[in-house]
């Protein structure tokens, strides 16, 4: 049922009282000085968590009268779960805290405290204005997902779409921040039960005011001083965490896992409150606290030897041909949002490459003893190429690994008796690595498409029903740290039963979002010492890409698999041509490769 407001009035709007006693008491007591009655103030979940009073926090929410939702903590107590649902990676210090605060509130409460965390709603609906507001705690479909600042516009915009509503008012990731994304908006109030990581012991919640015109609203960010030595010395006495006790008094979380980059780098930022005004009838894009993404001038990448700052540019020789990859074409049986190669039903700017074609590489690298132990397929979508099956077999009969990179859906399907065949002959030679781009179907479907979700899964299953191991290849396009994401995966992996690990880099491999108007470092000479790194940790040290351009006579050898289409990595047409050493000359070279760890051919 949705609450309406008269149009005067305002609503209080806190997160996280994580067992705070003090905290808490402390933001209801500023609400009665500030003449919010009970029914006007918004609690968005976790009232039980880190702090040392989780029952006397539980009563004084449950008998305050304000509305308040079920956060993850509060779920988990209630279905009796082993762990607070948070989603911390396995042997991290989040996790390892989380067991001994989650231990601790579920000795301290009763069975009336959990029978009413079992009442509390997932979700509240509320009009404000003309404005409607979706309160929840983590994502609209998944209560554990930490959304923040730094996630991405069309991820929010997403869920609040699926909310249908006009906002988010949301919790969990214990940050404040305001996000304004065109006539849409996701508001987090932050945690008054532990400070927001800026170096102080401050703790926030907000207040939203109808303005002056309808379906606007006044947004304040407040920042709240308590009694925190008392809650810290509390944690002490019930010999809680000393990490979380020391952070209620320096304002420092003790851990970062869950912080996404953005995040982690402000770090000890003092936060100072903020007032900003939304209309949603007048589309904007801000975000509060702001720290705009810078963009790549124009002097960066352009000479091919000096960087823009005249330092010597960083070149990789090819030390060993160890991978070969052959792009089958760039045409897919999807349109996705962000395709690395930008392939779709209708671009075949890469053409099918044939059986005969990739023959001939294969020969070459025979003749020239180039000790190639990997042959990579990538696409598009590989199994739309008629020629691919032949390829296959010609590889595999040679005595190469052979790695197939797909959306196992109806192209790999149709090939289902082909591939078990060639699974007969040459067994683990024959590997597949499945795009499952998120561990949500919602966020899955947002990159790949609507229906994109239950095939991939299903064409999943099928490989690891007959005995395929497929590998995964996932993307952080969503916001969330590694670590909660290959969390997120390790709970997918377990409720379809895919016997996939998804803390090993090679099971599971992670691609970073790639945008090649963001600013990044050009990478020079002296950056392999300072990074710690070696010009052979970079995956154009050991492989190489054969594609075929529509119009071409015959194929090209590129560098890089991610830069089909920049002709400055393009090295000839023959594998002899191309071992040549490449400079690292685009943006990619930086966020991907080197800065970023990342390589298409491990196996």
């Amino acid at each position: 049922m949705t609450r309406s407001f008269p149009a005067d009035e305002r609503l209080l709007v806190f997160g996280g009282p994580y067992s705070n006693l003090q905290a808490t008491r402390a933001v209801l007591d500023q609400a009665k000085l500030m003449g919010f009655t009970p029914d006007r103030i918004v609690c968005t979940g976790d009232i039980v968590a880190y702090g040392a009073d989780a029952a006397a926090c539980v009563d004084l929410i449950a008998h305050s009268g304000i509305r308040a939702i079920a956060g993850n903590c509060e779920i988990s107590l209630a279905e009796e779960a082993a762990d607070c649902g948070c989603g911390f990676a396995p042997g991290s210090s989040c996790d390892v805290a989380s067991k001994r605060w989650f231990a601790h509130a579920r000795s301290s409460i009763s069975a009336t405290h959990i029978d009413w965390m079992r009442a509390l709603p997932r979700r509240l609906d509320l009009t404000l204005n003309g404005l409607k507001l979706a309160v929840v705690h983590g994502g609209v479909t998944d209560v554990s997902r930490f959304v923040f600042a730094s996630t991405p516009s069309r991820v929010k915009t997403l869920d609040v779409s699926l909310a249908d509503a006009d906002g988010i008012i949301a919790g969990h990731c214990g940050l404040p921040f305001t996000h304004v994304m065109g006539d849409r908006l996701w508001h987090n109030a932050g945690a008054i039960g532990m400070p927001a990581n800026d170096g102080t012991p401050r703790v926030w919640f907000s207040i939203l005011s109808p303005g002056e015109s309808r379906r606007r609203l006044t947004i304040e960010h407040v920042a709240l001083d308590y009694d925190h030595e008392g809650a810290a010395l509390a944690m002490r006495r019930a010999d809680l965490p000393e990490s979380y006790a020391d952070a209620l008094i320096s304002g420092l979380w003790p851990s970062c896992d869950v912080l996404p980059a953005s995040e982690a780098k402000r770090t000890g930022e003092r936060l100072e409150p903020w007032t900003m005004e939304w209309t949603a009838d007048e589309p904007r894009d801000s975000v509060w606290p702001d720290r705009p993404a810078p963009r790549l001038s124009a002097g960066k990448f352009s000479d091919p030897d000096r960087t823009a700052k005249g330092e010597t540019r960083a070149r990789v020789d090819l030390s060993a041909l160890e991978t070969l990859w052959i792009n089958t074409g760039t045409l897919c049986n999807l349109s996705c949002a962000n395709c690395y190669i930008e392939s779709t039903p209708r671009n075949d700017r890469l053409v099918y490459i044939t059986a005969g074609e990739v023959r001939d590489y294969l020969d070459e690298i025979a003749q020239e003893r180039l000790g190639t132990r990997l042959i990579g397929f990538t696409g598009g979508e590989p199994f739309l190429n008629r020629d691919l099956i032949g390829m296959l077999e010609d590889a595999l009969s040679r005595g190469f690994d052979v790695l197939v990179l797909t959306n196992a859906m109806k192209p790999m399907q149709r090939s289902k008796e082909d591939l078990l065949a060639l699974k007969s002959r040459y067994g683990a030679k024959l590997q597949m690595r499945v795009s499952i781009d998120h561990y949500t179907r919602e966020l899955h479907e947002l990159e790949r498409g609507p229906r994109s979700w239950q095939p991939t899964l299903e064409g999943m299953g099928w490989l690891c029903a007959e005995g395929f191991a497929p590998s995964v290849a996932g993307r952080l396009y969503s916001g969330e740290a590694e670590s909660v994401v290959r969390a997120g995966y390790a709970s997918l992996f377990a409720a379809e039963g895919l016997a996939i690990d998804p803390y090993d880099p090679v099971a599971l491999m992670l691609f970073p979002e790639m945008d090649a108007g963001a600013d990044v470092p050009e990478i020079t000479e002296d950056c392999w010492g300072i990074l710690g790194k070696s010009p052979g940790d970079v995956m154009c040290s050991t492989s190489r890409m054969v594609v075929k351009r529509k119009g071409a006579e015959k194929p090209a050898v590129l560098a890089c698999t991610l830069l089909a289409y920049d002709e400055r990595f393009e090295l000839g047409g023959t594998l002899k041509d191309a071992a040549q050493a490449v400079a690292l000359n685009h943006p990619h070279c930086a966020t991907f490769c080197v800065l970023g760890s990342a390589a298409c051919s491990r196996s």
